[in-house]
């Protein structure tokens, strides 16, 4: 491991880390914060109250809170760091939901509204391929036919009845032609559609966002949002548990949350993972601004608070948890994350941008991989499906995508270089 040699570099006003060999490498910090560090550095499941306790605690407290992240992260994951070298395909950016920070979805009457055909979505899916892409992300509107009559003439036009039913279908067309293990996030769904999707998916996410119900509000960022009900989404979340789906979640932070709300929605999701062990992997995203969003005014997080919050995400997740931060948002300081107690930095496309953050371009993987291993860390490349829940036994890999898993995996259950990728 590596000791004062691998320390993040401090940036204003974020502290130095350096990343600790042992429990006595732990920074000193406040008698409150120290005896909620030890709690669960010795295993104890930290509570809301910690939880709240550790995000608000005093600046001088942070290294010590990252430090101890930090440790778990490595006593649980090692040094590894992982991504997923992906193709995005934005199926339908025709969407119900109106969200304050959203640049994605467009209104109907605007002349880059649309819905990709079939040859579209293929021509992108073999474009990933061919520079290495092992994943196809369905990015797409939640449920758009609900609202706009635009939706509903491409659906007619594609011939399908509904988004979720021509999803279907082009997961399947991925799958097939090209051999992209398929992740698709189209937002919340009943259980008769989760069964629709199982078989051609490898994994499927949906963000949780926010346990706020505050944030419906009028003014807040899920104003005229009916699919962003935070019960509904943890219940699709829960519902794909009792189907063995691998699920990506995770929370937005700087939407007008309170970190308090963060600590209660990631303890949200530790409830769902506890109970049905789907989540794989949770995602702490950052708002930026965009010139064409209703929130265009808004503050964004500092560097200070997204460390905090990674922090504590990673404390009252444990150890064994997939956390994830997305380096584009932060392209001069994603380093850092590292001392937060991440271990994955999420999809990097070598084709297409970040359709919900266009203005972030993708960091270099051999950039990516340079900055990890400056930090004492390996970058490596993961499929849809973390190794944790490739067991057969477990009963998330499907029988169409076995193979495809068989032939890229290795013994860890990442990407082999020696994988024969030319076969699919």
């Amino acid at each position: 491991m590596a000791s004062s040699n691998s320390a993040v570099p401090a940036v204003s006003p974020v502290p130095t880390v350096s990343l600790p060999d042992t429990l006595t490498d732990i920074p000193a910090a406040s008698s409150r914060t120290y005896a909620i560090l030890e709690q669960a550095l010795a295993g104890r499941k930290l509570e809301y109250q910690d939880g709240v306790a550790l995000i608000e605690a005093p600046d001088e407290d942070v290294p010590a809170i990252m430090a101890a992240a930090a440790f778990l992260r490595d006593k649980h994951k090692g040094r590894v760091i992982t991504y997923s070298r992906k193709v995005f395909i934005p199926l339908t950016n025709l969407c119900r939901d109106k969200c304050g920070y959203c640049t994605f979805a467009k209104a109907p009457r605007d002349p880059a509204a649309k819905t990709l055909t079939p040859d579209e979505v293929l021509a992108i899916a073999r474009a990933g391929k061919a520079l290495g892409c092992k994943e196809a992300l369905f990015s797409l509107g939640e449920r758009p036919e609900e609202m706009h009559q635009l939706a509903r003439d491409h659906l007619r036009k594609l011939g399908y009845p509904s988004t979720i039913a021509y999803l279907k279908d082009m997961c399947e067309l991925v799958l097939k032609e090209t051999g992209l293990l398929p992740h698709a996030n189209p937002g919340i769904m009943t259980p008769e559609e989760l069964d629709s999707l199982w078989e051609v998916n490898a994994s499927m996410g949906i963000m949780l966002e926010s346990t706020s119900e505050r944030l419906m509000e009028k003014g807040q960022a899920h104003y005229g949002c009916p699919g962003k009900a935070p019960g509904l989404r943890l219940q699709t979340m829960r519902d794909a548990g009792d189907r063995k789906i691998a699920f990506t979640t995770g929370i937005l932070i700087g939407i007008g949350e309170t970190r308090a709300e963060r600590v209660d929605s990631l303890l949200a999701i530790r409830d769902v993972y506890e109970s049905h062990g789907n989540i794989q992997e949770v995602i702490i995203q950052n708002f930026r601004v965009k010139p064409d969003i209703r929130f265009r005014h808004r503050d964004e997080p500092t560097l200070d608070d997204m460390l905090r919050t990674l922090s504590v995400g990673r404390l009252l997740l444990g150890g064994e948890m997939n956390l994830q931060a997305p380096p584009n948002l932060t392209p001069d300081d994603y380093g850092t994350y590292l001392g937060a107690g991440i271990n994955d930095y999420g999809g990097i496309s070598p084709v297409t941008r970040d359709h919900i953050n266009p203005e972030r371009a993708w960091p270099l993987i051999d950039e990516l991989s340079e900055t990890c291993t400056q930090r004492g860390f390996v970058l490596r490349e993961r499929m849809a499906l973390y190794p944790e829940y490739l067991k057969p036994e477990l009963g998330y890999v499907r029988a169409g995508i076995a193979p495809i898993i068989e032939n890229l995996a290795d013994a860890q259950g990442l990407v082999s270089e020696k994988a024969t990728w030319h076969k699919f």
